[in-house]
């Protein structure tokens, strides 16, 4: 977990290329000014007191859009640590398979109590790493589960509710998806997935299914096509080369999944993010 408050002064700017991303989710509390970020499909407009949830490894940029100082709270969190034996069963409700977790800001446009709860568990975690006071890392693991806590039970539209009701065993879960992130770049072993699940592989693909919402191929191919993304957009390299990267040799294999995820062409998704052409 870090956290910081950064401070801009002067004029407008634009955003360049700045186009980011880290494996730990990401709030931001907005506490003067106007602050801008832009997604791949979306842009915020932020003003005091409004807050806002970025997935993990999800792009994003930002920009100071007034002339008046901008005071942001930024709070990365790896969520892992903060799964213990009581809050396991909600662990997969995290892992982004059928949605990022940026559509749930849709809780802070649409209530108000509860975004301003989230800006004070910020504000609070901001403070207790500041000050570093006895204990503090214990206050702050607390902040992070009630931040957890406010987003469950907040979500009414469900989308950290998954469509099955039996419950995935979450440590072979964050097993596999372990694995997975592991060996993005080379042929996923089968077998070694298979073993890891305890399961034939037949028995596997089905229950995968069921339990996630997701083909286990499907979530491979969307995990690689989402990697591709962020190469695309902040490394200098050509497609071909990203798609070796990414585990998928076959261009045309590749082309067909970019597509089938982004509705566009890698050419196509450069332009829509206006980043010149690698």
């Amino acid at each position: 977990m870090k956290v910081w408050r950064f401070t801009q002064s002067g004029a407008e700017r634009e955003y360049g290329n700045a186009w980011h991303y880290h494996k730990e989710i990401e709030f931001i509390l907005v506490e003067q000014g106007t602050h801008e970020i832009q997604t791949p499909n979306r842009v915020y407009t932020l003003q005091a007191g409004d807050v806002l949830l970025i997935g993990s490894s999800q792009l994003h940029r930002g920009r100071k859009i007034s002339d008046k100082d901008l005071v942001y709270i930024v709070l990365h969190i790896d969520l892992q640590p903060y799964f213990d034996p009581a809050m396991m069963r909600y662990y997969r409700h995290f892992l982004e398979i059928l949605q990022p977790l940026e559509e749930l800001n849709y809780i802070f446009r649409e209530n108000e109590p509860v975004k301003k709860e989230i800006a004070q568990i910020i504000t609070d975690t901001h403070d207790e790493v500041m000050e570093t006071n006895k204990g503090y890392e214990i206050a702050v693991s607390m902040h992070i589960k009630h931040l957890l806590l406010m987003l469950l039970r907040h979500d009414t539209r469900d989308l950290l509710t998954s469509p099955v009701h039996v419950e995935a065993d979450a440590d072979m879960i964050r097993a596999l998806v372990a694995y997975v992130d592991e060996h993005l770049t080379e042929k996923i072993d089968m077998n070694a997935v298979s073993q890891i699940a305890g399961m034939s592989y037949t028995y596997f693909s089905k229950y995968f299914k069921k339990k996630m919402g997701s083909s286990f191929i499907d979530y491979v191919n969307q995990k690689r096509i989402s990697t591709a993304e962020r190469l695309l957009v902040t490394e200098k390299r050509s497609v071909n080369e990203i798609a070796e990267s990414v585990g998928i040799g076959n261009m045309a294999h590749f082309y067909e999944l970019f597509k089938r995820f982004n509705g566009c062409t890698p050419k196509q998704y450069l332009h829509k993010m206006n980043v010149e052409d690698n």
